[in-house]
């Protein structure tokens, strides 16, 4: 009976049949090796994790999944939010809301890797404390619609609408919003806060992306964004700050459009754009070399590791028997975590042997080093 009511949760985040053994493939440092020296990498075809997510929202527009600073991962499935430790390999609920408030519609971990938002279907955000499990705060005043993405800027939790607004939420005052930005004529699915925290981007179900400076929210007007973007033909939730060109964006258009498109934020130009021939639901970049990972919707469901600037392609992670709707990248910087047909798979995409064993020889490890070792 619990099969048939769906009442077996048991397989939650559970680990699926062990993957079969990876087959790495080496691959050449195109760009940035030193003179003389040629370095190869690594990169296994296989997941090193799989775990088990059922229930899990087949929903393009919304964001389920973020890895923390204290590496646990949390994910969304349905009405629940999940949280499970890469370094213990532990899983627990965090919380289950009411059919009224439901389903969750997106997470995101706060800088300090402890506290976590949680955006639901009835606009509700809400707060918590993943150590003691309470709920801090219930923001329920902003949004009319479903709020598909989150974004943090220290203390500041920017959220995004399907009813088209962006607002900035100061968590440490009563009257919470202080900005709100204006421009997107339909659902906002992506929000990316530069490593400066000066400038934000946004895509949406519009096709546009806007980026957006801080310092003019005060002029509170409908078109307070630096740059409009309108160069994708489908909507765009994939968007990624390049870690080592800050005045650099990379986004990703959905089904129709498939594209990733780099651009300088000064001057709004686009530096160059693929055609990937596929859906692209989120981009990561390496933060320890100049390679860009992308995951895959329809028809190719998978991810494709690129080498920057010329955008050959290093690598392309297959398993997902669906299209890849989220993915996450690890505190360490080493591996990633996918989500799609109701399997979360963990990749040791970005990690290499010279750096692992340069960690080993270190007599202070770095923190979450054990991530890239993940079996």
């Amino acid at each position: 009976m619990k099969e048939v009511f769906g009442m077996n949760r048991s397989r939650i985040l559970a680990f699926s049949n062990k993957p079969p053994a990876p087959l790495p493939i080496s691959t050449p440092q195109l760009e940035g090796a030193s003179v003389g020296k040629r370095r190869h990498r690594r990169v296994p075809q296989i997941a090193e994790r799989m775990l088990d997510c059922p229930g899990l929202v087949d929903d393009y527009y919304l964001n389920l999944l973020d890895w923390g600073k204290s590496n646990v991962i949390a994910i969304a499935l349905e009405n629940t939010v999940y949280l499970w430790d890469a370094s213990s390999h532990t899983s627990w609920e965090l919380e289950t809301v009411s059919d009224d408030k439901g389903p969750v519609t997106s997470v995101s971990w706060a800088p300090d890797g402890r506290n976590i938002a949680i955006g639901l279907n009835n606009s509700e955000v809400q707060v918590w404390d993943s150590i003691t499990n309470k709920k801090l705060r219930t923001l329920s005043d902003g949004h009319q619609a479903r709020v598909g993405t989150l974004t943090w800027n220290n203390n500041i939790l920017t959220t995004g609408s399907a009813d088209s607004k962006i607002i900035n939420n100061d968590l440490r005052v009563r009257n919470h919003i202080i900005e709100t930005y204006r421009g997107h004529r339909n659902e906002v699915c992506g929000l990316k806060w530069s490593p400066s925290g000066r400038y934000l981007v946004s895509g949406g179900n519009d096709n546009l992306v806007h980026i957006w400076d801080r310092s003019m929210a005060g002029l509170n007007s409908a078109s307070q964004w630096l740059h409009r973007i309108q160069d994708h033909t489908a909507a765009v939730k994939a968007l990624a700050w390049c870690p080592y060109q800050s005045n650099m964006l990379a986004s990703g258009g959905g089904m129709a459009d498939g594209c990733i498109k780099f651009w300088n934020i000064n001057t709004g130009a686009c530096l160059n754009s693929i055609d990937t021939g596929s859906q692209v639901s989120a981009l990561l970049w390496n933060n320890n070399d100049r390679e860009l990972l992308s995951s895959h919707g329809l028809p190719d469901n998978k991810l494709t590791l690129w080498k920057y600037p010329s955008m050959v392609q290093m690598a392309e992670l297959t398993g997902h028997t669906s299209r890849v709707l989220f993915m996450s990248q690890s505190p360490d910087g080493h591996s990633v975590a996918s989500v799609g047909d109701e399997t979360l798979r963990i990749w040791n995409v970005f990690g290499s042997p010279d750096e692992v064993k340069s960690s080993k020889e270190t007599s202070a490890p770095e923190p979450f080093a054990h991530v890239s070792r993940i079996r």
